[in-house]
């Protein structure tokens, strides 16, 4: 085999490595609607994903999140809320019930449906924020409500916050700001190649 083939060879099984890698995008959720609501339309944006609950005690962190989200939406931030019924059976309600509680802190940022963020039947988005291949830095099990998962523009978890930490948190808006401000636009690698005649 020439030394070129290998060449491209190896640049193509890289580069079909990278693109198989799992993203934040690649998931299909329900809205609170119940309708299909393909992550792959935040492409490019930060996301905030969180796992919500009405009947928690952390429940006013609504407001906060909605301060986060009108505060650095024009910059790409997107919220995601996705109500889970997993902790204390703090989030018991329907859809609808969860959608006219969340207007109480005049919520503006995307709702999903309920799903279960932790244990067996975790959904398939919750499975990959909390894997240890896939995000070996910020993996492990969503032990609460509010746990909040930070998402770059390229969809990677970028980081993690547990329930404890307030949105309005320095330590929260310094890494939104920071995943805003990050370049993840995908440089191809140069190669050299010298030209025999």
């Amino acid at each position: 085999m020439s030394s070129k083939l290998r060449l491209t060879f190896l640049l193509f099984a890289v580069g079909a490595s990278l693109c198989a890698a799992p993203a934040a995008f690649d998931f299909v959720p329900l809205a609170i609607d119940g309708k299909p609501a393909p992550l792959a339309a935040y492409r490019g944006k930060v996301l905030l994903i969180v796992n919500v609950a009405s009947h928690s005690t952390l429940a006013p962190q609504y407001q906060g999140l909605e301060w986060l989200y009108q505060s650095y939406q024009k910059e790409g931030l997107v919220v995601l809320a996705f109500p889970a019924n997993n902790f204390g059976q703090e989030e018991p309600g329907t859809n609808e019930e969860i959608r006219q509680f969340a207007q109480k802190f005049k919520v503006t940022f995307p709702m999903f449906g309920k799903l279960s963020a932790s244990g067996d039947d975790a959904a398939p988005l919750y499975s990959f924020l909390t894997s240890k291949d896939a995000n070996p830095t910020t993996a492990g099990v969503v032990r609460w409500n509010f746990t909040k998962f930070l998402i770059g523009r390229d969809g990677k978890v970028v980081a993690r916050f547990e329930p404890d930490v307030d949105p309005k948190a320095p330590e929260l808006v310094s890494a939104v700001e920071k995943a805003l401000s990050a370049d993840t636009t995908a440089k191809p690698p140069t190669v050299q190649a010298s030209v025999t005649k």
